[in-house]
């Protein structure tokens, strides 16, 4: 069973992606996504959040919500805003915010070799978020979030790409927030076969975002499997949807901490424990890291740099060793009393897309004491942890640009 395969993708008719394209379904609150779907009915929201559909106060994992999503997407299949590839193909995907280009390849990747960690991981999942995603899964009977995965150095890899994107693309769209979407479609199938051969001879490729996602694929191929007495493997279960970037091209932002005490300290006191781990420097504002091991504090108007020492860094450990993890074993912990941050309400967290003024907003308008700004993990350590089988805190990585829900879908039908 090979690494990746081509797969007839379900994709926006000629000329209609700009009206289908969406935002991930995890980035935006219920409100959020009613306010960016309104006046747009073919949005791929009214798929990936169908409550915005229903009445306001819905559960969003309400079985309603799921069968909305259903409908939708079979409304938007008989009215042909949606239209599957008539053969399976690979599609290659560029991503343009900015200056910042990323062009990587859509496949389908083997739930097998997900299984076994050759598609290696570096987060845990939550319970009640897998439960969702297998949810949505079995209601569309299609995979529509995308997985994105980073592969290691490939020359080989990075030439094709570049020569399948060198012409006009099949799809070409620019989303609301400024992000430039485009997508041509591999049909040759020699060009397929040089893909899929030259991702097998990868040792491994990573998850960078899109645990729940691919841990649902996983849980709904088994059960499928378990239920099928006719099992090849060949069964469009057997894969999820996935986007693969090389890693070099790829961009992690800070994610940022906001903290809503001092934990029965005031600043001064705060400071001073603070310094028991970390050279502190007030300075002017705003104080963004300037690499790995130091960090900003936002506190009562002002900001200070704060530089871990030396000392204190586990350079052998992949995962002890990274700024989130020192922040919370040496300061959250110890000093502010934060030890769980998956559910400790006293702790926030803020991507770095909204810049250091979300931080001090949110510490000036009264509801947070202090802020923390990071520096962003890189894709080296992210890689380095998964190849040692470690998880990362909760948090660590925040990727900009995202991928686009709608672009191309994968349908198990």
């Amino acid at each position: 069973m090979p690494l990746i395969r081509p797969f007839a993708g379900l994709r926006p008719a000629a000329g209609r992606a700009a009206e289908v394209i969406a935002p991930p379904y995890d980035v935006l609150t219920t409100e959020e996504a009613r306010v960016r779907a309104a006046g747009r009915p073919w949005s791929f929201l009214h798929i990936s959040r169908a409550e915005i559909d229903l009445p306001a106060g819905t559960d969003p994992y309400a079985p309603q919500v799921y069968a909305r999503a259903a409908e939708n997407l079979d409304r938007m299949m008989r009215a042909g805003l949606l239209a599957r590839d008539p053969a399976p193909c690979y599609h290659v995907y560029r991503l343009i915010m900015g200056g910042h280009v990323q062009t990587g390849l859509v496949a389908t990747a083997s739930v097998a070799e997900y299984d076994v960690n050759r598609i290696r991981k570096h987060e845990h999942t939550q319970q009640a978020k897998e439960d969702d995603r297998v949810r949505q899964i079995e209601a569309l009977n299609a995979q529509t979030g995308p997985v994105m995965i980073a592969y290691p150095a490939a020359p080989e890899i990075d030439e094709l790409l570049a020569r399948c994107s060198a012409g006009e693309p099949d799809a070409d769209a620019t989303a609301d927030d400024g992000v430039r979407h485009s997508l041509w479609v591999v049909r040759e199938l020699a060009v397929q076969a040089r893909l899929t051969r030259a991702f097998d001879a990868l040792p491994a490729i990573y998850i960078a975002d899109g645990h729940h996602r691919s841990a649902a694929a996983s849980r709904v191929a088994a059960a499928r499997r378990a239920a099928n007495p006719g099992h090849t493997g060949e069964e469009g279960y057997n894969y999820f949807l996935a986007v693969i970037f090389p890693h070099h091209q790829m961009r992690i932002l800070d994610y940022n901490r906001v903290v809503a005490d001092l934990n029965g300290m005031d600043a001064a006191t705060f400071l001073a424990r603070v310094a028991e781990s970390f050279s502190v420097h007030p300075g002017p504002s705003p104080a963004r890291p300037a690499g790995p091991g130091s960090f900003g504090l936002y506190l009562a108007g002002r900001w200070h740099r704060l530089v871990i020492r030396r000392e204190l860094i586990p350079r052998a450990d992949p995962v002890a060793r990274l700024d989130v993890s020192l922040l919370s074993e040496r300061l959250l912990g110890p000093v502010l009393g934060i030890t769980d941050l998956r559910r400790d309400k006293r702790i926030d967290y803020v991507g770095g897309i909204r810049g250091l003024t979300e931080l001090e907003r949110r510490v000036d308008t009264g509801g947070m004491a202090a802020a923390f700004a990071l520096y962003p993990t890189s894709m080296e350590d992210l890689m380095s942890v998964a190849e040692a089988g470690g998880i990362m805190p909760t948090k660590s990585t925040w990727f900009e640009p995202k991928l686009a829900d709608g672009l191309v879908s994968h349908s198990l039908a």
